[in-house]
This record gives C-alpha cells, sequence and structure tokens, in this order.
C-alpha cells in the first residue's frame, strides 16, 4: 500500500501527461504485480491485496482526486512569477497532507493484509530488499565523489528540463552549487533506505506474529510511516528537517532564474496535468 501511495504522487506530479491517465488507471494492477514480486503472495493473501489494492483506487479517484485538481490550479500562481521559498514550503506542506491522507487509508487497507503474513514472505521480502540495495549502491555510491555529483546534476536538471524546457549553463551551475551544499550524502541515502526497511519488516513481523486486532495492525503499520517521515533520532530528523527547507530554497531560486518562456511551458505543463486529472475524474 506504501508502494500505492508513493505511485499515485509521482505519477501526479512529475510524468509526462500523457503518462498520468493511463498511469492512474493501471495502478492497482501495477501496485499488485510489484507488492507480489516483493512479498509473494498466497492464493489467499492474492486475493485480499487485489480487493484492498481496488478499494483504495476507488476512494482515491472519488475523494483525493478532486483535491490534486485545485492543489494544481493553486500552482499556477507561483509558476508565472517569481516565487519566494515559504510560497514553495507551503505547496510542499500541502502536497504532504495529500500523501498523508492517501497513506491514512493505504494503511487502513493494508492492515489485514499484513495479519496474513507469514515468516516466508518476510524472508523472500528481505531478501528482494537486499537485491534492490545492491542496485541502489550501484547508482548512488559507484565511483569517486566527482562521478557521483555528476549523476545527481544529470538528474537533477533532467526533472527540471521536463518541467522548464532546456536550462542554461548558468541554471545548470546552480544546481550543481546547491548539490554540493545539500546535507544529504550518498552514505546518509543508504543509511536512511536501511532504517526504512528495518523499521518496516519488524513492525510486520510483529502484526503477523502476534494476535492483534486490524486496528491494532493498522495503528502499528500508521507508526511506520511517521517514522518513515521524521526518525526519531534528533539527527536524523533535524537533517531531514533542513533538506526540506533546503528543497524549498534550491525550487525558488531555480525558479527564479528561469525566462518568460520557461515559466510559460512550466505553467502549461501544470494546467495539462489539471486537464488529465479533471479527464479522470469523468464517469
Amino acid at each position: 500500500m506504501i508502494r500505492f501511495g508513493i505511485a499515485v504522487l509521482a505519477l501526479v506530479l512529475l510524468p509526462a501527461c500523457s503518462a498520468i491517465k493511463l498511469g492512474y488507471q493501471q495502478l492497482p494492477t501495477l501496485s499488485y504485480w510489484w507488492l507480489d514480486s516483493t512479498v509473494s503472495f498466497s492464493s489467499e493473501q492474492s486475493v485480499r491485496a487485489k480487493e484492498a489494492l481496488e478499494q483504495l483506487h476507488q476512494w482515491h479517484r472519488r475523494e483525493e482526486l478532486p483535491r490534486y485538481v485545485s492543489f494544481l490550479q493553486n500552482q499556477t500562481q507561483w509558476s508565472q512569477n517569481a516565487a519566494e521559498p515559504v510560497q514553495l514550503c507551503n505547496a510542499f506542506a500541502e502536497a504532504q497532507n495529500r500523501m498523508d491522507r492517501l497513506m491514512r487509508e493505504a494503511v487502513r487497507q493494508a492492515a489485514p493484509v499484513a495479519l496474513l503474513l507469514g515468516p516466508r514472505q518476510l524472508s523472500h521480502m528481505a531478501r528482494q530488499w537486499d537485491k534492490k540495495n545492491e542496485d541502489w549502491e550501484k547508482d548512488w555510491l559507484r565511483g569517486d565523489d566527482q562521478a557521483r555529483m555528476e549523476r545527481r546534476v544529470e538528474r537533477v536538471t533532467g526533472r527540471y528540463s521536463d518541467f522548464y524546457g532546456t536550462l542554461s549553463a548558468e541554471q545548470t551551475a546552480i544546481i550543481r552549487t546547491q548539490l554540493a551544499q545539500s546535507p544529504w550524502t550518498a552514505e546518509w541515502g543508504r543509511q536512511d533506505r536501511q532504517r526504512r526497511q528495518k523499521d518496516l519488516l519488524a513492525t510486520l513481523q510483529r502484526v503477523s506474529q502476534s494476535q492483534m486486532s486490524v486496528a491494532q495492525a493498522e495503528a502499528e503499520l500508521w507508526g511506520v510511516w511517521q517514522r518513515w517521515l521524521k526518525p526519531s533520532d534528533p539527527v536524523g530528523a533535524a537533517l531531514m528537517q533542513a533538506m526540506s527547507q533546503q528543497a524549498c530554497n534550491n525550487l525558488s531560486q531555480l525558479h527564479n532564474s528561469t525566462t518568460a518562456e520557461q515559466r510559460q511551458r512550466a505553467t502549461r505543463r501544470i494546467r495539462a496535468y489539471e486537464r488529465d486529472l479533471r479527464d479522470l475524474l469523468l464517469p
């Protein structure tokens, strides 16, 4: 269910517009395939997982998509003009509120399925994560500091270019400086990734091995999501807060360096997202 939630937000905010409608309509199926490859459901669990994903999808289309439309309408205000970091932080906070609502419903649907998981599935999950962690480390830890930086610049530049169009050399230099000043490191990223995985795995073990009610299982899973967003240790929590503020500052700085043509492209992209979401709301 967590995968479903992240996929929803990514589909709404990141990819080309034509992918939103197709991807959103296929989310229950795609999410099930991903979950099954990670967990390896039994026949009974497969049925329950598919039902839960379909119910979550219906809830999201009915309850959340209209709010996403309103959210995107509000974003055109800053996209056309200069933007202050506080405006962008407010937008990020609203996006986080939307994600929290989605995850609250996701854990409600996931709790009955989590209670059915056994040691075989949890062992399979741990092995799958080990494989994915190896791939992550190849992407982010391979090479020296300069090689890592070049890959980060390339990825961030690509995301911004999809939104604003081709970036100038000066704008690419801004991104490079921002990344050099970022408190995020690949080493910390690996540790935080493993922290989240261990937290979820330990919680699922506790849920599946105890005689919990559905409500208790739901509370346990919701706790995982909250800890994912805010680590319990003060150093990790402070670092994530610093990265959040820097994200607002960075986007403000880059946006304010854009040309009128680039801002028009960004506004058109947001409005295209909005139209696609409106289409998804049609009967």
